[in-house]
């Protein structure tokens, strides 16, 4: 799709599909069949109804799952919000070539193919205490690279971020979004000292304060307040939905750079699973507040899509549970 405008945008996050709820109630039976009491793997049981409902399949597959890891740099870090340069986002970006990062390792013992698409890394986004992120243009572009990221083939799509400062835009999108100021979202990112927290509360309510006008349009505060790897993420989310391609969200970036899409539309995310609830302030509310309750909670703070990986096994697991298990009938074992 073009989005050629905010208001095309718009209306494509206001027209979603809703999956298919005949595959979701055909992995419902089938799990009643097995042999096991009724509902004994929770949450397990849970996720291949949802795989099902978002691959519209009776019975889902995860044989082509893609992690997608958009990397930004950000006009913001001149504030000294991250303890490191922001050059450190191109030299991360040319270590996952090289297959030297943690989301390496982790996307291969998934059985996920990795792709990284840097956004202009060389070109920051404004600094969105003196003005905006991005204009209308900037944003929408990033959007759209997002968007043609996702193919109607992927089984499972799983989304990271690089971005040094990220964590930055990521807080002052959650605070224009839900309230309650800086500081209720805001947390130490990479590990900066409580002097560069201090400073990094204050550049978000700053520009909450300079973007005020633009505070009640989820897709304007993503412009003025993000960055190009959060717009990506948000379009790559948008045609998931589109596509019915289920969603793996990381940590607090990715939740929320995708969070627009759920102000646009009361069930915007109905298609994502929250991997993980990071260890970065402000993740398990973003979280509550956009009703996802995550898989993990391992204390993780790393971003490139990590945990969503690591819930990629789960997802494996839950569904050869449901493939591989026999039946009452099959296996002859008395139901009563």
């Amino acid at each position: 799709m073009s989005f050629n405008s905010l208001d095309e945008l718009r209306e494509a996050c206001r027209a979603l599909p809703s999956g298919s709820e005949k595959a979701a109630g055909a992995v419902a039976r089938r799990q009643d069949t097995l042999t096991k009491p009724q509902g004994s793997l929770g949450r397990l049981e849970k996720l291949v109804a949802w795989l099902a409902r978002w691959q519209e399949r009776d019975t889902p597959k995860l044989e082509n799952v893609k992690v997608i890891v958009f990397a930004g740099s950000h006009g913001v870090t001149a504030q000294g919000v991250s303890a490191f340069p922001s050059e450190v986002t191109a030299q991360m970006v040319a270590n996952f070539a090289s297959g030297g990062a943690a989301i390496n390792q982790l996307a291969r013992i998934a059985g996920a193919q990795l792709d990284v698409l840097p956004l202009d890394i060389e070109r920051p986004t404004g600094d969105f205490t003196q003005n905006e992120a991005m204009n209308e243009t900037e944003f929408l572009a990033a959007v759209r690279a997002g968007h043609q990221s996702v193919t109607r083939d992927i089984d499972l799509v799983c989304f990271g971020e690089m971005g040094i400062g990220n964590t930055t835009p990521a807080a002052a999108i959650a605070a224009a979004l839900f309230g309650g100021g800086a500081e209720r979202w805001t947390g130490r990112g990479t590990g900066i000292d409580d002097a560069g927290l201090r400073r990094k509360i204050a550049a978000i309510d700053k520009g909450l304060a300079l973007h005020v006008a633009r505070l009640d349009d989820p897709l304007k505060v993503a412009a003025a307040l993000g960055g190009r790897e959060l717009a990506a993420i948000l379009g790559a989310t948008l045609a998931a939905r589109q596509l019915c391609v289920p969603v793996l969200l990381d940590g607090f970036v990715c939740t929320a750079a995708a969070a627009p899409l759920a102000k646009l539309h009361p069930t915007g995310l109905a298609h994502a699973q929250a991997a993980h609830v990071s260890a970065e302030a402000g993740h398990r509310a973003l979280l509550g507040a956009l009703e996802l309750p995550p898989l993990l909670d391992l204390g993780m703070r790393l971003g490139e899509g990590s945990g969503a990986c690591l819930a990629v096994n789960i997802l494996r697991s839950a569904l050869e549970c449901h493939t591989g298990m026999a039946s009452f009938a099959e296996a002859g074992v008395s139901e009563n």
